[in-house]
């Protein structure tokens, strides 16, 4: 067998073959569910729990190809872990995973004690145990692997105590007393290897041991969960102490109980986790009365009725059953009503059933006194209907079912019922329209469970759709089901729906709840806080809070972690549904328009604490409707923008879709900082892109202008360096005619910076000069615009090579930044000051600088100035002879600036990364490198970093190919002179060379 997980993590034969952490974590998520997909969400919260990174995708994605290699070595094929649109699944045969080993030899077993063999269920049994080395995956921390594992070991557990049953029928009752020892010294709490300890020492004549193996269990459960133990153990203990000592393991044959449970649905699909759970909380913790809560179409009742199955034979004297009303269109039964329906199941006759209550009551607990008797209380209104109908014995289970959380009983152990994970909702899809039809689709299935939310009832009603109509394929489904119309409707089947499973849910929370409820319909985001809650509504935040707790405690919201809130998809589309009433309508105006305002006073807050004062002036916004709730969301910073991302941009469409125009583009606009800086250069093309049709449908030129702009800023990032100047120079034309001076000394700049990235120096200085001479004429408050000027200058000097001129622009620039106290300017200013003294040979100040420069950027979190820096720092490592440092520095610095989308940032760390292994003395990886690097530049016309490619192909090439290497020289010279780099000089001084 290839892996091991029944015990220390185990690949190819050894323990240590993956050691990394994330990797361990990432592998045992996969082999936990080998066979299937594993969703990327599973596996973020299975490796960092609560606190993932931004960047736990792309780090996932790391881990997966590493766990690729490993697995390669190995003899595993490259696609054995495969990617889905979903997650991440690995494919490995049966006989390569001792847990599928084990299950299958388990069920070879309880084949061969069904068909009476006895000595062959026991080989099958000592085989499956024989595999296993240790708890399973024991040393991965992670709470996720834990929890699955759980279920690993409790599997051997049971296999263990069916070996053992089969062995003492044997009559091996010697050979087992050691084992079983040990097993009970490390699970005291198991009842039935206590009693098989104490039959195998009665079957050896050591009945006195046997009987103090009960004692001591006796002892642990009074002290450790206050009971007694089962009725099976006291019966054992009699037949100890009566001399019975015939060798058998003890059959139930309870007398045929009252049963009044429906039938278990044969297609029950999913929740094997949270049944186990429950099955063990009830077995082990004695936990007597078990609250199950969830969303209407959860699956709740159905949960109940499974559990209640599976557990029916340790409660034989009553199984019963009865419907609460609590959440239907008929009114609740009142614990009158539901006692006395009660007492008709257990067979008292109606005229034994008394009219007062509490004679009712009275009678229920006496007829259950000293029976074992299981009771499902379903669909329960509240705490105040099942209270009374607890019975007091200890030998009772009760099962109650709720869409509330019932949190006003004094006792019950509370379970609340997600919806279910990927696999098992595609499962429970090809149960209900036939799986073979699921599977051969298996990318449209998942669609369609996605649609579905994920809800059990949703998923069914789908399926049954499907089932009755053979000539549909199942993406014919998923197009119906994303075609825009009302999905609820596709979520119907007679008198069963979605909807009208939600509407009476929603029928049972007070009016101040509905109206929050429906106007939550209108956030367009995953999560939300109470502040955006209370800004919806008009309402004082401690209100607000107490609604969002009553709609939690009625599971038509979520709290995903204190403050933060969700909708289930479909119940989010259930309360637009609500406000799409004419007679709503304008409730949704008012609330869409509080809704914008406070998201746009929040961004624009935390942007100009990180924005330049010239910036932040060309968007001016009228005082906070909310200032306390506006204040307390900015007051977390840039995190915000980082929680609220998805949600910025479906309002910034929100916004334009429900005819906000100025709401749209200035939202557009307060975002434009944290996704330029944090690299999400899609989402800002999208939200400018919106906020410019937006702007030029109401005729506002200067709006309009402000989204080319900064629209221009994201293709600038991308190297679409034309696309960039067409949008500036449109900008530019229109604030000239607008007579807008300062937002005309802004373009210039920002065509200036476009014009020298592409290499056009001299029309950069161009715009660069006609922005200063703006700027000087400005008056004394222009010192932030001017510092932020002389900065884009200074880099351009830079890059032209005119490092004189650089020095006395940076050096300025640096007075300046100081004078107008702008952080962000003082770092920048550093940086470059580093790098022209660098460039000019001022090795002393240059490492200083950028060592300043380098601390100050990570402070202020600007992602691409500290790549920038550290690629620096590298070629100075480089240069005095340390490549390895240098290779370190460059690879840091691509991660960084990776981060933000910087693509020819991205390629030119990678020429200096390639520079750097060639000094290492690895030409094959550094030619292999600047080849790949050649081809991405020229992909984005960055002629600079293609001459920087085709320099480090030809030095690659110097030794083995001269006339190759000289062909390439050639090429880069002629890049390098277009561009006006000085690096011209020392590629002609290597052709001189050469020649």
């Amino acid at each position: 067998m290839r892996f091991g997980i029944l015990g220390p993590l185990r690949v190819g034969g050894g323990e240590a073959t993956v050691t990394a952490g994330r990797d361990r974590v990432v592998l045992a998520m996969l082999l936990l569910r080998a066979g299937r997909v594993v969703a990327v969400e599973d596996l973020v919260d299975a490796v960092w729990e609560e606190r993932p990174p931004a960047t736990a995708r792309a780090q996932l994605h790391s881990c997966v190809s590493r766990l690729r290699q490993r697995l390669a070595t190995l003899g595993l094929a490259a696609d054995a872990i495969a990617t889905d649109p979903i997650g991440y699944g690995i494919r490995v045969d049966h006989t390569d995973l001792d847990a599928e080993v084990f299950a299958r030899r388990v069920d070879a077993a309880r084949a061969a004690v069904a068909a009476g063999q006895p000595a062959e269920a026991r080989r099958h049994y000592r085989e499956a145990l024989g595999l296993w080395r240790g708890p399973a995956l024991a040393g991965i921390p992670s709470r996720s692997v834990r929890r699955r594992a759980q279920a690993l070991d409790e599997q051997r557990l049971a296999a263990l105590e069916e070996c053992v049953d089969v062995e003492l029928r044997l009559r091996q009752a010697a050979d087992l007393l050691d084992e079983l020892t040990e097993s009970v010294e490390r699970h005291p709490l198991r009842e039935r290897l206590r009693g098989q300890l104490m039959l195998a020492l009665s079957a050896v004549g050591r009945q006195a041991d046997a009987l103090a193996v009960y004692r001591e269990g006796r002892r642990i459960y009074a002290e450790e969960l206050g009971i007694e133990p089962g009725a099976a153990l006291q019966e054992l203990h009699q037949r100890v102490l009566a001399g019975d000592l015939a060798l058998a393991v003890p059959e139930n044959r309870p007398a045929a109980p009252v049963r009044s449970l429906p039938r278990a649905i044969s297609d029950f699909t999913g929740r094997q986790q949270t049944i186990a759970r429950l099955v063990k909380e009830i077995h082990e913790d004695a936990a007597r009365i078990q609250l199950i809560d969830g969303m209407a179409g959860s699956g709740k009742t159905t949960l109940a009725v499974q559990i209640a199955t599976a557990l029916a034979d340790r409660y034989p004297d009553a199984h019963l059953f009865i419907d609460l009303h609590g959440h239907s269109e008929r009114s609740p039964l009142t614990p009158a009503a539901a006692v006395a329906t009660l007492l008709r199941q257990l067979g008292v006759p109606a005229e034994r059933v008394p009219l007062d209550l509490d004679d009712r009551l009275a009678l229920w607990r006496s007829e259950l006194a000293g029976r074992r008797a299981l009771v499902v209380l379903d669909n329960a209104a509240d705490a105040d209907q099942v209270a009374p109908l607890l019975p007091n014995g200890p030998d009772c289970l009760v099962l109650i079912t709720s869409r509330r959380r019932l949190v006003g009983l004094d006792e019950g152990r509370p379970s609340s019922l997600p919806v279910l994970d990927a696999d098992e909702a595609v499962e429970l899809l090809g149960r209900v329209a036939g799986e073979e039809r699921v599977a051969a689709e298996p990318g449209a299935a998942a669609e369609v469970v996605r649609r579905c939310g994920y809800l059990p009832l949703a998923i069914r009603l789908a399926g049954a759709r499907l089932a009755h109509r053979p000539r549909w394929r199942v993406a014919d489904l998923a197009e119906r089901l994303a075609s825009g119309r009302d999905p609820l409707a596709e979520f119907a089947a007679g008198e069963r729906s979605v909807g009208r499973a939600f509407s009476l849910s929603y029928a049972q929370v007070s009016p101040t709840a509905q109206r929050v409820f429906r106007l939550l319909g209108l956030h367009p985001g995953v999560r939300f806080d109470n502040r955006v809650a209370a800004a919806l509504a008009e309402l004082p935040l401690p209100e607000t809070q107490d609604v969002l707790d009553e709609l939690v405690d009625a599971h038509l919201a979520e709290e995903a972690e204190p403050g933060r809130y969700r909708l289930h998809d479909l119940l989010r589309e259930y309360a637009r549904s609500l406000l799409d009433d004419p007679g709503h309508a304008a409730e949704r105006t008012s609330a869409t328009e509080r809704l914008l305002d406070h998201h746009l006073h929040v961004a624009a807050t935390i942007s100009w604490t990180i924005e330049s004062a010239g910036s932040r002036n060309m968007l001016v916004l009228p005082p906070p409707p909310r200032p306390d709730l506006v204040g307390a969301s900015a007051a977390q910073g840039v995190a915000w923008f980082d929680e609220n991302r998805a949600a910025l941009t479906a309002l910034v469409r929100l916004a334009d879709a429900e005819g906000f125009p100025r709401h749209c583009w200035q939202l557009a606009r307060a975002c434009w900082r944290s996704q330029f800086d944090g690299g999400h250069l899609d989402e800002l093309i999208e939200t400018h892109t919106v906020g410019l049709r937006s702007a030029e449908r109401v005729g506002d030129e200067a709006a309009r202008a402000v989204m080319l702009n900064y629209l221009s800023s994201a293709y600038y990032r991308l190297a679409r360096f034309p696309e960039a100047i067409r949008l500036m120079e449109v900008a530019l034309e229109v604030r000239r005619r607008l007579g807008l001076r300062r937002e005309v000394r802004s373009t210039l700049w920002n065509l200036g910076i476009s014009y020298s990235a592409h290499g056009e120096h001299r029309r950069g200085k161009e715009c660069f000069d006609a922005a200063l001479a703006l700027t000087m004429g400005g008056g004394p408050g222009e010192l932030a615009e001017l510092a932020n000027l002389l900065n884009n200058i200074t880099f351009a000097l830079l890059n032209w090579g005119r490092y004189e001129e650089a020095l006395r622009t940076g050096r300025l620039h640096l007075l300046l930044a100081r004078a107008a106290s702008d952080k962000r300017q003082l770092v920048n200013a550093v940086g470059h000051l580093g790098l022209v003294r660098h460039r000019m040979g001022d090795l002393g100040p240059a490492r200083r600088l950028l060592r300043v420069a380098l601390h100050l950027k990570r402070q202020v979190g600007n992602r691409y100035g500290e790549g920038e820096v550290l690629n620096e720092i590298g070629v100075m490592e480089r240069n005095e002879g340390r490549p390895e440092q240098a290779a370190a520095l460059h690879r840091e610095a691509l991660v960084a600036i990776s981060e933000v989308g910087d693509r020819i940032g991205q390629c030119a760390s990678r020429n200096l990364l390639a520079r750097a292994i060639l000094d290492q003395g690895d030409s094959s990886s550094a030619l292999d490198l600047h080849r790949r690097v050649l081809a991405d530049a020229t992909r984005l016309g960055a002629r600079y970093e293609q001459a920087r490619a085709l320099d480090g192909i030809a030095r690659c090439l110097r030794e083995t190919d001269p006339a190759a290497a000289r062909s390439h020289w050639r090429r880069a010279l002629a890049l390098f002179r277009q561009v006006e780099s000085p690096d011209r000089y020392e590629v002609e001084r290597l052709l001189a060379e050469l020649d």
